[in-house]
């Protein structure tokens, strides 16, 4: 068997006004395996970091927003191969909001996405996820309708 690299991601599913921010991978990520997907911001945590730390650190590089009231929502896993490598990726979902005082508008995107959207259950309908993030959207519209 293959050697696989295991890593732990953490993943935002940010709520304002009903809706949330969801992220498309541009093509000048260049670890990307799901160019022009929609997904939520996060990513993987460095070894010994704090995962809230780190979730809060990759929010704030791939988005510009500072977060709070991260509660978990759900736990999922993918298999990409990265640059020919094997990788196995846990990653854990929380529901968080923006700072008090956030805009739909104050998003900074980084260099790894090309657009974001703030959206519904009924806008998602229309978009192409990456999975797991398509099961968390719906998580999370059951959860919070």
């Amino acid at each position: 068997m293959a050697e696989i690299t295991q890593r732990v991601a953490c993943k935002a599913v940010i709520s304002l006004g009903g809706k949330v921010l969801v992220l498309r991978e541009g093509s000048t990520y260049e670890e990307g395996t799901q160019i022009e997907r929609w997904g939520f911001p996060g990513g993987r945590i460095n070894p010994g970091e704090p995962f809230l730390e780190g979730l809060r650190r990759e929010v704030l590089e791939e988005t510009g927003l500072s977060i709070a009231n991260q509660e978990p929502l759900y736990v999922g896993e993918w298999f990409p191969n990265i640059k020919g490598q094997a990788n196995h990726i846990v990653a854990i979902f929380f529901v968080c909001e923006p700072t008090e005082g956030t805009k739909e508008g104050d998003v900074l995107l980084s260099e790894e996405h090309d657009s974001y959207s703030w959206v519904t259950a009924a806008d998602a309908k229309s978009m192409d996820f990456m999975a797991p993030d398509d099961d968390v959207l719906a998580t999370f519209f059951k959860k919070y309708p």
